[in-house]
């Protein structure tokens, strides 16, 4: 038996925040708690939200303790502002940080017995569904607003966790490609190439099936074609992107991921490196590692990213086409495929442990080990 949850409700293309007070109100939420980082505070980014909650006369308080990377503190600290806001919703406006901060904030406000956070590692034993949240997007890479995943740093002991609970996804996604066109070309990147790795190792992780393959085979073909169009921010590259990284959301949350994300969790960990950058610099090696063990599937990874005559090709000419088309894609955008001068050797180990003990890395296809993970950061340095 398979199972699918996806949102209540979604919004898609320019103009799409304009539903979100409109869902407030027939929702019956009386008071927002606008959950958003610092940087689109100041940039002007979350006003175009809180713009429409003016206008529409809906009462709102504003949370910003939010960094790259959440913290458990940065949960904690949002778990009391909360509390003391009189809300009833949330309205997360960023990128993976504020909607996982808004996720946990959201769990706990319901079910306080996790109010430590670590204990909601994995797949937690909540019983009551998070505070709901309307989830706004400004990075088109992560797809927060439509999994069931949410990822915290426990900074004492040095180490990301993964989240998984069906009771955390957003009632309400607003996918509206404006709201990412303030992104710097940098970041466009990386969490483009983060949304390429949802759908790849989605489609080829142990719990795939005939449903989410079609979802990420379709993301894997709108991303290659779109986030190069994205970085050099045109309005189709970036509705592609808004929308590709959604669907990869839509299939990897039900699926699960791989070797690849536990490894990049644990590099963000340690050098507060930015997801989607760890994501990219080891999606190829990841993949050349995981090859033998994915049957004929890179042939259609090698098809959706535009590569031609792959029908002709052997196994290992197909499998070496996918690889090559991703690391072509990742120096298009500009992201370097070395981990030279960030991880330090005396960190190897320690990290290869936390990776293998990742909540990401069961669904590798391949078997892996900690000595097998260490090899790979290695060559990578």
């Amino acid at each position: 038996m398979n199972k699918f949850m996806l949102n209540e409700t979604s919004y898609h293309g320019a103009g799409a925040i304009l539903a979100i007070p409109e869902e407030i109100k027939r929702r019956g939420f009386k008071k927002a708690f606008v959950a958003s980082d610092p940087e689109l505070i100041r940039f002007g980014v979350t006003a175009k939200v809180t713009e429409l909650l003016d206008r529409a006369g809906i009462p709102y308080s504003v949370y910003s303790d939010i960094k790259p990377n959440p913290t458990i503190q940065n949960v904690q600290n949002g778990v009391k502002a909360f509390r003391g806001s009189g809300a009833d919703c949330i309205v997360a406006i960023g990128g993976g940080s504020s909607m996982d901060t808004a996720k946990a904030i959201g769990i706990i406000i319901a079910n306080p017995e996790f109010e430590d956070v670590r204990s909601l590692e994995g797949v937690a034993s909540t019983k009551r569904p998070c505070v709901p949240i309307i989830a706004v997007p400004t990075t088109a890479g992560t797809a927060a607003e439509v999994t069931i995943n949410y990822v915290i740093t426990d900074v004492e002991r040095k180490r990301k966790f993964v989240c998984v609970d069906a009771h955390d996804i957003p009632v309400v996604a607003v996918v509206d490609p404006d709201m990412m066109a303030s992104m710097p070309a940098a970041l466009t990147a990386a969490t483009g190439m983060d949304a390429l790795t949802h759908a790849i190792e989605g489609y080829i992780t142990k719990g795939a099936w005939e449903l989410s393959d079609m979802f990420h085979l379709k993301a894997i073909e709108m991303i290659s074609r779109s986030l190069r169009g994205a970085v050099a921010n045109t309005q189709e590259g970036r509705e592609g992107m808004a929308l590709g990284q959604y669907i990869a959301g839509m299939g990897f949350s039900n699926v699960g991921l791989g070797v690849d994300h536990s490894m990049a969790h644990t590099l963000s960990a340690y050098y507060d490196m930015p997801h989607g950058k760890a994501c990219a610099v080891l999606l190829p090696a990841v993949m050349e590692y995981n090859a033998p063990y994915t049957g004929e599937k890179y042939r259609e990874i090698a098809r959706a990213m535009g590569v031609q005559g792959v029908d002709g090709m052997t196994q290992e000419q197909y499998r070496k086409a996918a690889v090559e088309a991703v690391r072509q894609l990742s120096e298009d955008v500009g992201i370097r495929s070395t981990l030279k001068g960030i991880v330090q050797p005396e960190d190897l180990h320690q990290m290869s442990v936390d990776a293998y003990a990742d909540a990401c890395r069961p669904g590798n296809p391949r078997e892996t080990s900690v000595e097998e993970i260490e090899e790979l950061y290695r060559s990578l340095m």
